[in-house]
């Protein structure tokens, strides 16, 4: 009985993953391997942490996210110092989207992570509309628990699309 579990387990995996592509690419060729982003200053981020601030990929590129801080004095209960911690990471967001050559108008999907969404949803936006023009691109808000590092209010991720 336990051989037939795991046989019609193992037939039921085979009969819902897609189809594996006709010719795999190995992992070194230049069709997928997709130039990392680094741009100065971030050299140590992407030593020290293992990531990079940004990848492309063909025409798409995919921006690690970024978190909002409060400086020291910024009091999370005041919009205006919310607003001006959004837009210190809208700043360093468009100085990744520069050094991969896009801009803000070349974003098409933004997610957010917010510590306390509800309160942080009206000074973000406000921000937000500073560095994103219509078209607006996709945008998905999630209230999360906790950020890294300890005063991180919201991470922003972007994806943009450079082709055309």
């Amino acid at each position: 009985m336990r051989k037939y579990i795991l046989m019609t387990a193992l037939a039921a995996s085979v009969l819902c993953t897609a189809p594996a592509p006709a010719i795999a690419q190995d992992a070194e060729t230049p069709e997928t391997n997709a130039p990392r982003i680094v741009p100065e200053g971030w050299e140590s981020t992407y030593n020290n942490f293992h990531y990079a601030p940004a990848v492309r990929a063909g025409d798409t590129i995919y921006l690690s996210g970024v978190v909002a801080g409060l400086a020291g004095g910024e009091n999370e209960t005041n919009p205006a110092d919310l607003e001006a911690a959004f837009d210190r990471a809208f700043d360093t967001l468009g100085s990744v989207l520069a050094e991969a050559g896009a801009d803000f108008s070349h974003v098409v999907e933004m997610t957010t992570f917010h510590t306390e969404l509800i309160h942080q949803i009206t000074p973000f936006t406000a921000s937000k509309d500073k560095y994103l023009k219509a078209p607006y691109p996709a945008w998905t808000a999630i209230d999360v628990d906790r950020l890294y590092p300890e005063r991180g209010i919201v991470e922003i991720k972007l994806i943009a699309y450079v082709g055309e």
